[in-house]
């Protein structure tokens, strides 16, 4: 028995590392890269880039270098340039919750839109419907905020996130933990499935949830890692992903409805919290979050499942083994790559 269990252990071990191997090809060049851009003040030009952008949505001007940082590194660096512009702003809730929840919905792009070509969705497709998506949720948030006079109140910034230590070593140290952390979280989440599946629990989740998940297009094959990947984060549920992708357990369509849910609206624990400890209101930051990502995934199934093959493969999705992972065996629908 003892020895049965060290070989299960070893073969979660190896599945893990796998995976863990596939999200660090992407994360390492894009932590490098996204630290030369900061250092060389790139960001901040993007940030004054989108300065016009962020008036739309009825934000100040200042504010596109927070909406930039977040997209460009991730939420903790965007959360702490938030918190060194907000008090010269005097912010509202209203206005709080509009930029937090653009945060949410589109932050980390190049680790994320990194992990979702790996999964098969297109660059083409994925980075407008984050970019796109956080501005007309904004604005309808902002719309409707001013339009019924909603949370006007000055906002109140409960959390400040410490500084980041300066130099070069702290930032690779930082890396090499952050990097450790994924590990031991993508182990966690395969044992997880698996306890999840011998015991049946898989089964209640997806008659659960199906009715759901089936009016968004999500089949029950994604059901499990779409939902992990909503809790936890897009990089660990699309390292799950991955491996369905590879092992062809997941049809294609479902992989593809399943990275645009998690795009949208992934982390909703954690990251809806740290807003929350900003100032941002729980309507917009989780309630209008969610049921925009289920209208903007609905109406896509509406218009990708009844499209042929050639179009799907085309603009929205790429076959496995051109985004950089192995063929599946099973799925019937996967055509070359047509570019």
């Amino acid at each position: 028995m003892a020895r049965g269990l060290a070989g299960k252990a070893a073969g979660l071990i190896r599945e893990s590392l796998s995976v863990s191997i596939r999200l660090f090809r992407i994360m390492i060049p894009v932590a490098v890269g996204v630290k030369i851009l900061s250092e060389t003040g790139a960001i901040a030009r993007i940030g004054e880039f989108l300065s016009p952008v962020m008036r739309l949505v009825g934000l100040p001007g200042g504010m596109g270098l927070v909406w930039a940082t977040a997209m460009t590194t991730n939420l903790y660096g965007g959360i702490v340039t938030f918190v060194s512009l907000a008090p010269g702003e005097r912010l509202s809730t209203a206005d709080v919750t509009v930029l937090t929840t653009m945060m949410l919905v589109a932050h980390s792009l190049p680790v994320e839109l990194g992990v979702a070509r790996q999964a098969g969705a297109r660059i083409r497709f994925m980075l407008p419907l984050r970019v796109v998506g956080a501005f007309v949720l904004g604005a309808m948030l902002s719309a409707l905020f001013d339009s019924a006079g909603l949370l006007q109140d000055e906002a109140v910034i409960l959390w400040r996130p410490s500084q980041e230590t300066p130099g070069f070593m702290p930032w690779v140290l930082g890396q090499v933990r952050n990097l450790v952390s994924i590990f031991v979280i993508v182990t966690a989440l395969m044992a997880l499935l698996r306890i999840l599946r011998r015991t049946g629990v898989t089964a209640l989740i997806d008659r659960g949830l199906r009715p759901v998940l089936v009016s968004m297009g999500i089949g029950p094959s994604a059901s499990t890692v779409t939902i992990f990947g909503m809790i936890l984060g897009l990089s660990y549920g699309g390292g799950l992903i991955i491996g369905g992708v590879r092992s062809g357990s997941i049809p294609p369509r479902d992989v593809f409805f399943s990275l645009c849910l998690m795009g949208l609206a992934h982390s909703v624990v954690e990251d809806t919290l740290l807003m929350l400890s900003l100032g941002a209101s729980v309507w917009g930051v989780l309630v209008a979050r969610l049921l925009f990502a289920w209208g903007v995934v609905a109406l896509l199934v509406r218009l990708v499942r009844s499209m042929p093959d050639r179009l799907f493969y085309r603009w929205f999705y790429n076959s496995p083994a051109s985004a950089g992972a192995s063929p599946p065996d099973s799925p019937p629908d996967a055509p070359p790559d047509v570019r």
